[in-house]
């Protein structure tokens, strides 16, 4: 069934209606988003010019130099809104306009009675005389009866029409509307993408900074504590006595820097260090002479050394990665450089920096990046780590008892645990950057300070209390 002209009219004006002044469009302006407004509706809303936000989608535009006035016209809306309004006016003045009867236009005083058929035009009693005599006609009643049937089914198909291409607006309006929301959840997403992205990068950023700063102090305490080196060195030379000295030589004229060194059960010396194309770990007798010698994956980080006399086992540290994403080991050698066992890697040790063996066979570790030591039986197995507030921990060692010794270089002082790691006392805190500590013959502590560049001695007495 055909729609009322009215409902038309209204769904047609729901159309052309401008969504900022809730009017009929006034000059109807379309923006590159395809959104059509009133010209004064955009020049109230964008201003005088440059960027802005289309008030139904939000994309952002920009105007053109003669401002919203350059903007391209709706000529299609233009003209819709026009015939809209001319249908209004002409229903109001066709119920305004009196009823009366038609007048002929030829005979003016003579109003239009009758249709002539043959002619098919109305006419009045003297045109009927004068140019349709003998003309079938029939009253104007009649012959509007007759057309009135074909011209209001032509009117309910055009109306039929109409109420196709509302349904079909409609259609494509709610499509737009579905378009622009769907836009506008896609940009959301992006943005809460990219904000995550950005706090990701953010986050990361600051933990690589974090490291890079970590490891750079670790560098920075290892330069000073070789500069400390030096200096300690020509004071010897300068006031201490002197005993001997050998270059640690590999072989040839090649000369190794040297990392650490431990003694064997047979008053051997064993020391791993680097030169510029390897890493070893090299034996000497008292005398510096080289006795064996085996080579060592080459990673750049520090080692420690320790031996196993009950077992003649060589136990270095291993540290590979990156800076910050350093991961630590323990690898257990024969004197002839065969792989024994490899300890610790489970644990999660980052940057293993000094190994001792107690009494009982069991393996020390003090880790330099996670603050802590790290504690393995004889076999290799763990048993537990602790902390202990360490901060930096490097020189290790343990007494006769069984207790261990930590050198907890950022805090200033050597630190004493007992064998299940209950903190005992702190030895010393007079000292600025404690590096290395070992037990000497008869029972005293032997510290080294890579600050101040003093090697001190604590008698067994201060260690334990007792009468000196």
């Amino acid at each position: 069934m055909a729609a009322a002209p009215s409902s038309l009219g209204a769904q047609f004006h729901e159309e052309l209606t401008c969504s900022i002044c809730l009017e009929l469009f006034t000059r109807p302006k379309v923006l590159p988003c395809q959104h059509t407004f009133c010209q004064d509706c955009l020049q109230d809303h964008a201003g005088r010019g440059g960027a802005f936000q289309c008030p139904n989608c939000r994309q952002e535009g920009r105007l053109p130099p003669q401002g919203v006035a350059g903007l391209p016209d709706n000529h299609l809306v233009t003209s819709l809104c026009e015939r809209l309004q001319n249908q209004a006016t002409l229903s109001v003045e066709t119920r305004e306009q009196p009823q009366s009867g038609n007048r002929c236009c030829f005979h003016l005083s003579e109003v239009l009675r009758l249709y002539c058929n043959r002619c098919n035009v109305p006419v009045c009693n003297e045109c009927l005389d004068e140019m349709h005599n003998d003309h079938n006609t029939i009253t104007l009643k009649k012959a509007a009866r007759e057309r009135k049937a074909p011209v209001q089914e032509l009117i309910n198909e055009g109306r039929d029409i109409l109420e196709v291409y509302c349904g079909l607006l409609k259609s494509l309006r709610e499509k737009e509307k579905t378009l622009d929301e769907e836009k506008e959840d896609t940009d959301n997403s992006i943005i809460q993408a990219c904000n995550h992205h950005l706090f990701q990068a953010e986050e990361k950023y600051l933990k690589d900074k974090e490291a890079v700063q970590e490891e750079r102090d670790s560098f920075l305490a290892d330069v000073d504590e070789l500069s400390a080196a030096c200096d300690r060195a020509e004071q010897e030379l300068q006031h201490g006595t002197f005993v001997r000295q050998f270059p640690t030589v590999v072989s040839g004229e090649e000369k190794m820097y040297p990392q650490d060194v431990t003694m064997d059960g047979k008053g051997n010396l064993w020391m791993v260090g680097y030169t510029k194309a390897s890493e070893f770990a090299v034996q000497y007798n008292k005398q510096g002479r080289v006795l064996r010698k085996f080579d060592v994956q080459k990673t750049g980080w520090y080692r420690g050394v320790a031996v196993d006399t009950r077992r003649n086992h060589i136990l270095i540290t291993k540290t590979t990665g990156d800076t910050g994403n350093q991961r630590g080991k323990i690898q257990v050698f024969r004197p002839d450089g065969t792989l024994v066992r490899t300890v610790g890697q489970q644990q999660g040790m980052e940057y293993p920096r000094y190994i001792t063996v107690d009494g009982e066979g069991n393996i020390l570790v003090s880790d330099f990046k996670s603050h802590c030591v790290f504690v393995y039986n004889k076999e290799g197995q763990f048993l537990f780590q602790f902390e202990g507030l360490l901060d930096y921990p490097k020189g290790i060692c343990t007494d006769r008892a069984g207790n261990v010794i930590v050198a907890d270089t950022r805090n200033s002082r050597v630190e004493m645990f007992d064998k299940t790691a209950r903190f005992l006392k702190h030895i010393t805190t007079d000292m600025k950057r404690p590096q290395a500590v070992a037990m000497a013959t008869h029972g005293q502590l032997v510290v080294t300070d890579t600050k101040t560049d003093v090697i001190q001695i604590i008698q067994s007495c201060m260690i334990y209390n007792s009468q000196c």
